[in-house]
């Protein structure tokens, strides 16, 4: 009976064990490697929640990351390396995964699904180490990849170095092996004898891949056989097709060796009767006796031929009806994997099926939406139809406020709203540019302050009757005695000619003699008046060139007054100080009552109305 190693890492041969032995194979169960599951950090699990395409590379792979529970989406396309993968994702997470014909990386990279990631999200879930080439090729196909490694292939730490004596010893003809990971399990530190046998040994393999990594520990491609997967259907299919070369080989006890045996009776009892010979004297007697023991001879030696030639024909006929047993065993086993194989070619058919319904039913939603939203759209363009005229009419009023107005912020206001109104319409890109340009050079413009300035010239006028004259008062006259004064004595009319004489000249020569010395300007109360008056008509005239928006005369109000200011009053007097700071200040203000501001939105409104 041809014995099957299995060395699939524990819980994964039982199944493949068992179609073995229903096939009339000895299998036994040895697993080289085990199979430990890792936490990977959250980053790397982190990208399976806006996954666009999610890889298994194996059915481990599946099973540690359901084990994590972690947020994925399920909408996303999964991708397994074979069907017993796929069963498994269906389980654990309800997606139908993509299958390829060839289950290995090459055959994942030749599906067309996969022929165009640019931009993609795709994370590979896998386990430590393995094939680089499934991810790097996507790399190079421009997906955005993430991995993540959610378990590892160790060594068990049952295996012993004379664990190779052991198989030799339970005669084992082939090994199934699944991965290079087992490979350098099985090749690891053996004598140059356990070597020998080991390559001897017929190997059935999952791949290509692992066939190669085998030639490389020199074992002959005679005795390497290539499953069409590492499904355990794919392994039995493999094994059958080689069981004939691998049955035992057992030969019959033939005619000859029953003659001899049936011979060798009659020549030991010819050699007491050869012995007795030796006397002459009984030499008549031993002949007849010789003559009996040879006769019974003959006789015991046809009942024993007979016997055994019964049981030649017995045997044959059981070797016939064993041979016809593993034949037809034969035929159900092909029967059986024919039926499996039109089961794994119907699933596969309705998942294919499945699919293209659903890609159907999502093409035809994504339609539906689309002519649903332009619906949508050209209903709204035709229920809330945008006015040239109301467009227009706002453009004017703009003009209006800021040309007759000079109302900049009314004028910004006004575009505003026409920019709202036009954000509901679709072809208005320019025209709203052309606004907010102009909003931007409207809302840069400071407002003049007029209130504030306005208040400052007030402040500024009240103070006007504080200001200290740069003068010192008049002294009151003494009483003067009137020397021209007329005589009522005849005698003295000379002397009253001249007294005549200097009241004729006095009325037209004032002459006036003060104590003390004499300071210039001499100013009257009514002339001290008149000054502050003039000062405070040159600040009202500036209030209401302010009022008016007319800054020249504004300027120039303020220039004199504060010249008055500093002609006729004391510089080192406070409230002089507090005036002539207060004008100074004025005279700096920035009055530009009348920007040269052109609106660019007035052409594109006019363009866009025709």
């Amino acid at each position: 009976m041809t014995h099957i190693l299995i060395t699939r890492p524990e819980g994964k041969g039982a199944a493949l064990a068992q179609q073995l032995e229903q096939a009339g194979y000895q299998a036994s169960l040895f697993p080289v490697l085990k199979i430990t599951h890792l936490t990977p950090y959250s980053t790397e699990l982190s990208p399976l929640l806006n996954a666009d395409k999610i890889i298994f590379i194996s059915q481990d792979a599946v099973s540690a990351l359901s084990q994590l529970k972690p947020d994925i989406n399920t909408k996303a396309q999964f991708y397994a390396v074979g069907q017993q993968t796929a069963d498994i994702i269906y389980e654990q997470f309800g997606a139908r995964a993509a299958v390829p014909k060839q289950y290995d990386s090459e055959g994942l990279l030749a599906l067309k699904s996969l022929a165009e990631v640019d931009g993609s999200n795709i994370v590979l879930v896998k386990g430590q180490g393995g094939r680089p080439e499934l991810a790097k090729t996507l790399k190079e196909r421009g997906a955005f990849l993430n991995n993540c490694v959610v378990y590892k292939r160790e060594p068990t730490e049952s295996i012993t170095p004379n664990w190779t004596d052991h198989w030799k010893s339970q005669n084992v003809h082939g090994i199934v092996i699944t991965s290079n990971a087992a490979v350098d399990a099985i090749f690891k530190s053996l004598t140059a004898h356990q070597l020998q046998w080991l390559q001897q040994c017929r190997f059935y393999v999952a791949s290509e891949r692992i066939a190669a990594y085998l030639k490389l520990q020199q074992v002959s491609s005679a005795n390497i056989h290539i499953a069409a997967g590492a499904s355990d259907n794919a392994m039995f299919t493999c094994i059958n097709q080689q069981g004939s070369n691998m049955s035992e080989q057992s030969k019959p006890v033939t005619a000859e060796k029953a003659t001899s045996t049936i011979a060798n009776p009659a020549s030991a009892k010819q050699e007491p009767a050869a012995t007795k010979n030796t006397t002459e004297k009984n030499k008549q007697k031993v002949s007849k006796v010789a003559a009996l023991a040879l006769l019974i001879s003959l006789i015991v030696a046809s009942g024993v031929g007979y016997e055994f030639y019964q049981k030649l024909n017995a045997g044959k006929a059981q070797n016939l009806a064993v041979n016809e047993l593993s034949e037809q065993n034969k035929l159900l086993v092909q029967e059986l994997q024919a039926l499996k194989s039109a089961q794994s070619n119907l699933q596969q058919a309705l998942f294919n099926s499945e699919k293209k319904v659903a890609a159907t039913l999502s093409e035809s939603a994504a339609q539906n939406q689309q002519e649903l939203k332009a619906a949508l759209q050209k209903a709204q363009q035709q229920g809330s139809s945008l006015n040239p005229q109301e467009v227009t009419s706002l453009q004017r009023m703009a003009e209006f406020k800021l040309w007759a107005e000079k109302d900049y912020q009314g004028t910004s206001a006004v575009l505003k709203r026409l920019d709202a109104l036009l954000s509901e319409h679709p072809g208005t890109v320019e025209v709203r540019q052309a606004i907010m340009q102009d909003i931007q050079t409207l809302d840069s413009l400071k407002p003049i302050a007029t209130e504030a300035i306005y208040l400052q010239l007030n402040s500024a006028l009240n103070s006007v009757d504080n200001l200290v004259f740069n003068a010192v008062n008049l002294p009151e006259e003494a009483a003067a005695i009137d020397e021209n004064a007329l005589s009522d004595d005849v005698s003295d009319w000379q002397q009253n000619l001249s007294n005549s004489w200097n009241k004729i000249v006095d009325s037209f020569i004032t002459i006036r003699q003060h104590e003390g010395v004499s300071i210039e300007p001499l100013l009257t109360d009514q002339e001290r008046h008149l000054i502050n008056q003039r000062i405070k008509l040159n600040i009202t005239q500036a209030q209401d060139a302010l009022m008016s928006k007319q800054a020249s005369i504004f300027f120039s109000a303020l220039s004199e007054a504060k010249r008055l200011v500093g002609e006729y009053f004391k510089q080192d007097d406070d409230a002089t100080k507090t005036v002539l700071k207060a004008l100074s200040k004025l005279e700096k203000e920035q009055l530009n009552f009348n920007p040269k501001i052109t609106l660019n939105s007035t052409q594109k409104v006019k363009e866009w109305a025709q």
